[in-house]
């Protein structure tokens, strides 16, 4: 328990300061090109809010921002590269964002999220479980938490990690270094997601067929038995899938600096990925309590296996 209260303080003090830093010596100045091209991303954002929460209201299913976070960025991106003239960095930014969201896209719609009837569909598990919260008790509570994270937060937060592309716009610096850092990286995150995904997919999928088989959670074989997943890259850490998801974008973000965009290596929009850390932090820890919650040997798991670190495998024998 000290050990996760501390790696959460130490996280928050230094995203804190690296938003600090990214604030103070970025500059905010922007051409009049990236001015018309932000007023566009930010209509798109906007109706996406208004969408998010209207529907939501309407039809009780609070997924709606979800099924639009691995949409919205492909468009963003690729509002930004073709307004700049398709050039390499943004061509490449557009590109890997792409290959991210349709990897996204599909996972989430096997899951069930998308239907014909846009509007329904498979709500997140975890919505359910924070309305439960005493503080939403009351409808209008949970009102205003849709209105400003699930809708208003949500949506800029995805508009926000997508702006180092907006920094690269006019950028008359080759392709470099910095880009090809940039590059590798956000491709090889990528790959951890999609791998990660694949095995947690494949493992609840099994498993349910087991149930379905006549099985029961104690009597399943290994590592079934266990109830969640320790296949794969989530033998060696508890959240593969979070490290892949926050890496490309810290990654894309060197693209900015390759542009020389960047003081140094600050610039302002460090902060969409950034923050990105933060909710995924807190994302975790939901999910972690969740999973405790349901699992008995899932506290083992966290003592054994670090988050985000891939140094030590769990052993389900070792207790």
């Amino acid at each position: 328990m000290k050990k996760g209260i501390f790696g959460t303080v130490v996280t928050v003090v230094v995203v804190s300061a690296l938003l600090v830093l990214s604030i103070v010596f970025g500059s905010a100045a922007l051409s009049a090109a990236q001015i018309q091209t932000l007023k566009i991303l930010l209509i798109v954002c906007g109706c996406s809010v208004a969408y998010c929460f209207v529907v939501g209201e309407l039809t009780q299913n609070f997924s709606q921002m979800d099924k639009l976070w691995s949409i919205l960025p492909i468009a963003y991106v690729w509002i930004v590269a073709i307004r700049n003239g398709c050039d390499l960095r943004t061509l490449v930014y557009a590109l890997i964002v792409t290959a991210w969201g349709i990897r996204l896209t599909v996972n989430f719609a096997r899951k069930g999220a998308y239907r014909l009837k846009f509007w329904t569909g498979e709500e997140d598990y975890r919505w359910s479980i924070v309305r439960q919260n005493p503080i939403f008790r009351h409808k209008f509570a949970w009102t205003l938490f849709d209105l400003f994270f699930i809708s208003l937060y949500q949506n800029a937060l995805v508009l926000a990690i997508t702006l180092p592309a907006l920094a690269c716009m006019g950028s008359n610096a080759p392709f470099g270094v910095w880009d090809i850092l940039g590059t590798v990286f956000a491709v090889g995150f990528l790959a951890l997601e999609t791998v990660a995904d694949e095995y947690q997919w494949n493992f609840h999928k099994t498993k349910k067929a087991l149930l379905r088989d006549g099985g029961t959670p104690e009597t399943l074989k290994k590592p079934y038995d266990l109830g969640f997943n320790t296949t794969g890259p989530w033998s060696r850490m508890r959240h593969p899938n979070y490290l892949g998801e926050q890496g490309i974008w810290l990654s894309l973000y060197l693209l900015a600096v390759g542009a020389g965009a960047a003081h140094g290596i600050f610039h302002w929009t460090m902060a969409g990925p950034l923050l990105l850390v933060l909710l995924f932090m807190g994302s975790s820890k939901l999910g972690e309590k969740i999973s405790s919650g349901k699992y008995p040997r899932y506290r083992d798991y966290i003592a054994q296996v670090y988050k985000y670190l891939p140094l030590k495998k769990f052993d389900p024998d070792q207790r």
